[in-house]
């Protein structure tokens, strides 16, 4: 059985992270013999100790003892085992945060604790040799192109891309019988636990731990500190008035060059985060796994390298970072504004997002079952018009925001198009403890069977929680050229109205580029949840080719437009007959009625 931190960079993460680039060779860091100790050099029974923190910063000694040396454990791969005997690491077992303690045999680095074992009763570690972490960023590739594996070729649905985000990444948790398991990174977080709600699994996948902790009340009191061995290596993820800070630690430090945890975070290869010197609460123990409570506190470079072996970074160098301002009126609380930068990253970005959203949403308690939603937002784009929103959501959870928000930055952050920097992200969010769902009670039309050029009226009742019945009604004309025949007419929600036009008109909704997909985010995120749609389609007529339609040229001539070359299809323009009321709820079912047309008088 493989050691997780092996098994999963070489399974998921090999299927799921598609990494494209060129290559260029660049130097790392060498194998100093006088400095490490290689693996051949290492046998049962030798003496060991690691360094790491376990309290405030200062960098303690803990004994351990080499069990053995494991080759080949998978392709190019070997590890150290290796006993705590200290009694502090008998008590916690293998501890999320040590990842990256470096290991010293002879007083030489041997490598970095890296993983270890679930329930373990022992103190347990697997140790990454010191000679494979050094190779990590030695082939920087010049540009990361890893994309979440996202639907492009298909019309966009953005509840469907949040829900396949999830999907696609919350079923590659890896089942290891042995319980091997990479030492996950506590995620410390200034945010309620409602934040991780929906997303806890997908960090675990991604090496994080999400655990509450974070603060920046201890930043000023140690902003001497260093990154040496054996610190705390932090990355704030979000930092400002909210927190979120990955808890590692430092195993080797070449110039100004500093190699952390001993196994990736998600392995696709060049990053762009902070790194910062970080400081420990206390280690919480655990019978699953124990971790390290605390915080970044000094950002002191970037990292760019996440590799299968280890993360790498560099001293003085700035990562770009997003800005985000959150403003959240809550009936039960002030208004109150968040603002604080976020990493830049295709997999963790829509992921901090979204932790960012509900738990500033959830400080004041979990939302309550009856409530309602009003939100705006803004995404600032490099070079482009911003991703710009308004709309209103009622469930029991924050799946309406959440669907547009994440959905529209996962989507432009894993676009196959051209590579786009977002600038900014501002959401504006007023929560109110009422519902806004209804149900259509009932659907009539004046008359079900009519002649071309007849108007009908159709009257839709809709029941509202707590709120009764309340009618609306609106007049159809049927077209003077409509052909007889029956046809059906139905009436519902804006998210039934939605599937109908990506279903009639898929081509409206299929990007072609960078700037399609723009607007169809927007047009996507901006139809408004509170209508009522009535649809009526009718025969098709004249043809579309990509996104462009002929509705006027017949569709036998438009069969001379197909060309086999062509990836797009060409297809007959629907119509269909429109109408759309303005509600103050969110309907969410739908109802039919069959139209019969009779045939038109003869003059």
């Amino acid at each position: 059985m493989l050691p997780a931190p092996v098994a999963s960079n070489i399974t998921a993460k090999a299927v799921f992270v598609a990494v494209l680039g060129f290559f260029t060779l660049a130097v790392g860091a060498a194998f100093d013999s006088k400095r490490h100790i290689s693996i051949d050099e290492i046998k049962p029974g030798m003496d060991a100790y690691c360094l790491t923190v376990y309290k405030g910063v200062e960098i303690e000694k803990f004994n351990l003892k080499v069990v053995d040396v494991v080759r080949d454990v998978s392709i190019g791969r070997n590890a150290i085992l290796v006993m705590g005997t200290d009694e502090r690491f008998i008590h916690t077992g293998p501890v999320a945060g040590c990842s990256g303690s470096p290991v010293y045999i002879d007083g030489r680095n041997a490598g970095a604790l890296a993983f270890g074992w679930s329930f373990s009763k022992d103190p347990l570690y697997g140790v990454t040799p010191i000679a494979e972490m050094l190779e990590v960023g030695s082939h920087n590739r010049t540009e990361s192109m890893t994309r979440a594996p996202l639907d492009f070729s298909s019309p966009l649905d953005l509840k469907k891309t949040y829900e396949q985000m999830h999907a696609t990444f919350d079923s590659q948790k890896s089942t290891n019988f042995s319980g091997t398991s990479a030492l996950l990174c506590p995620l410390s977080s200034s945010l309620p636990a409602e934040a991780f709600a929906g997303v806890k699994n997908l960090f675990a996948w991604a090496g994080l731990m999400p655990v509450a902790g974070a603060s920046s009340s201890r930043k000023s009191e140690y902003k001497d500190r260093k990154l040496e061995p054996g610190s705390i290596l932090a990355i704030p993820m979000v930092s400002g008035d909210i927190e979120l800070s990955a808890i590692g630690t430092v195993t080797e430090v070449d110039g100004d060059k500093i190699y952390a945890f001993g196994h990736s975070m998600t392995g696709q290869g060049p990053i762009d985060m902070p790194m910062a010197t970080g400081y420990v609460n206390t280690v919480v123990a655990s019978v699953v796994r124990s971790f390290k409570f605390g915080q970044s506190i000094d950002i002191k470079g970037a990292l760019y390298a996440d590799e299968s072996t280890a993360i790498a970074g560099q001293l003085g160098k700035k990562a770009k970072t997003i800005p985000v301002d959150i403003v959240v009126d809550r009936f039960n609380d002030k208004k109150k504004t968040y603002r604080c930068e976020m990493i830049s990253h295709r997999f963790y970005t829509p992921l901090l997002t979204e932790a960012c959203i509900a738990g500033t949403a959830a400080m004041k308690g979990p939302l309550p079952t009856e409530h309602l939603i009003k939100y705006k937002v803004k995404i600032g784009l490099e070079g482009r018009e911003p991703i710009e929103f308004e709309n209103f959501s009622s469930a029991v959870d924050f799946s309406g925001i959440l669907a547009h928000s994440v959905g529209a930055v996962g989507l432009i952050m894993n676009n196959p198009y051209k590579k786009i920097d977002i600038t900014s992200m501002a959401f504006d969010i007023k929560i109110m403890p009422k519902t806004a769902i209804s149900h259509i009670w009932s659907f009539d039309v004046s008359d079900s069977t009519v002649k071309p050029g007849q108007e009908i009226t159709a009257q839709v009742t809709v029941q509202s929680y707590l709120k009764g019945l309340k009618k609306y009604s609106c007049q159809i004309k049927i077209p003077p050229q409509t052909p007889a025949g029956t046809y059906t007419l139905s009436a519902g929600g804006t998210g039934d109205y939605g599937n109908f036009k990506r279903k009639n008109a898929p081509y409206k909704y299929v990007p072609e580029n960078l700037d399609s997909l723009i607007s169809i985010i927007n047009e996507i995120a901006n139809t408004q949840n509170n209508r009522l749609h009535l649809l009526l389609p009718l025969p098709a007529g004249g043809v579309a080719i990509e996104s462009s339609e002929l509705p006027d040229l017949p569709t036998s001539k438009g069969l001379l437009l197909v060309n086999g070359k062509r990836a797009s299809q060409t297809l007959a323009v629907p119509k269909w007959i429109e109408k759309t009321i303005e509600t103050d709820t969110i309907i969410i079912d739908q109802r039919e009625i069959k139209i019969t047309v009779a045939p038109a008088l003869s003059r």
